[in-house]
């Protein structure tokens, strides 16, 4: 990696901006930053008008591979003056959990971008999830402008899908065809459209703000330095091709769309699900499996088969252990 890319990696990721935030301003740019590990970047003939486009990154700690893929697009558009067409927010999410290389402090970060949080309020989080809110807030505030969010992640877990993304049934259906050609052209395998009831970031500002928002995995955790960029060169140059030409193209290859089937929620301590740890994302399950068990709660497979997402039985009580999905398309 080249020595200058990596240190813009590791400063990103320290949530230090003001680097690449001079590089901007070097080139003519004109730049804010409005809160720690956050950055707003724009031309100075900007309509406000003009498409606003959120990309956060670590909201979860120990997802390290898009904070690189950041870096480098960042690093190559402040040396490149006039190439910004959107006007840009970046947002480095959980920085105290990205500076101990663990997924969060004290609660999932990724829970908490809604009001009623109930005993998730106490976790150190729930004030990082306040200013990114109201960031976000302020940046969305033009009603005539088109927002779009990529909230950029990595699974725990391997996938029988490497990339997929999630995103709101809520949205309108011309802007999520839109988003959704926008994610095959970034080379995304699987799209699952959920209700609107997990506390995500994507979450919040399709529902808040109207954006066509998207939490997009990018293949597994792995430490800052050690990822495969290459594996997801398709992503960069969508990103990128986003920000140099303020549009989303439409793309030939879409995803294979899937539609949530239900939410595995552990009331209690006693869950557990009936697959151990090795289990991949859209592994399928036939109808009438037994999924998991919490006391005299039992989830099965439904009529369909089933493909079991974001399985993970250590969540706290009152959080969801998973979703299982059906394929659409």
């Amino acid at each position: 990696m080249n020595p200058d890319i990596s240190d813009s990696v590791r400063a990103i990721a320290a949530g230090e901006l003001t680097q690449i935030a001079a590089c901007f301003v070097a080139s003519g740019y004109v730049v804010t930053q409005p809160a720690s590990g956050i950055l707003l970047v724009n031309t100075p003939d900007a309509a406000p008008s003009r498409a606003r486009l959120l990309l956060s990154v670590g909201v979860h700690g120990d997802e390290t591979a898009p904070i690189e893929m950041l870096a480098h697009i960042l690093h190559e558009l402040a040396a490149q003056p006039h190439s910004l067409r959107v006007n840009l927010m970046v947002v480095i999410g959980n920085l105290a959990a990205i500076r101990q290389s663990k997924r969060f402090i004290d609660v999932d970060m990724n829970r908490l971008f809604r009001e009623e949080r109930g005993v998730l309020q106490s976790g150190v989080e729930a004030q990082r999830a306040d200013e990114l809110m109201r960031a976000a807030s302020t940046f969305f505030s033009d009603a005539d402008a088109e927002n779009w969010h990529l909230d950029l992640h990595t699974a725990i877990r391997p996938s029988h899908y490497p990339t997929f993304a999630v995103i709101l049934a809520n949205i309108a259906a011309p802007r999520r065809n839109v988003l959704a050609g926008w994610l095959g052209q970034a080379g995304i395998g699987a799209l699952i459209i959920s209700p609107p009831s997990a506390g995500t970031f994507s979450g919040f500002t399709a529902t808040r703000y109207g954006a066509a928002s998207a939490t997009v995995e990018l293949g597994q955790v792995g430490a800052l330095g050690s990822n495969d960029l290459s594996r997801f060169g398709a992503a960069q140059q969508a990103i990128d091709g986003f920000l140099r030409s303020g549009h989303v193209p439409a793309g030939i290859e879409r995803p294979h769309v899937f539609t949530v089937a239900q939410e595995l929620i552990k009331r209690s301590d006693a869950f557990r699900m009936a697959f151990d740890a090795s289990t991949k994302n859209f592994t399928p399950m036939e109808p009438g499996t037994v999924i998991a068990e919490d006391g005299d709660t039992v989830y099965r497979v439904g009529p369909a088969t089933e493909y079991v997402v974001f399985p993970n039985p250590d969540v706290r009580v009152g959080l969801r252990a998973g979703l299982m999905v059906v394929r659409q398309a």
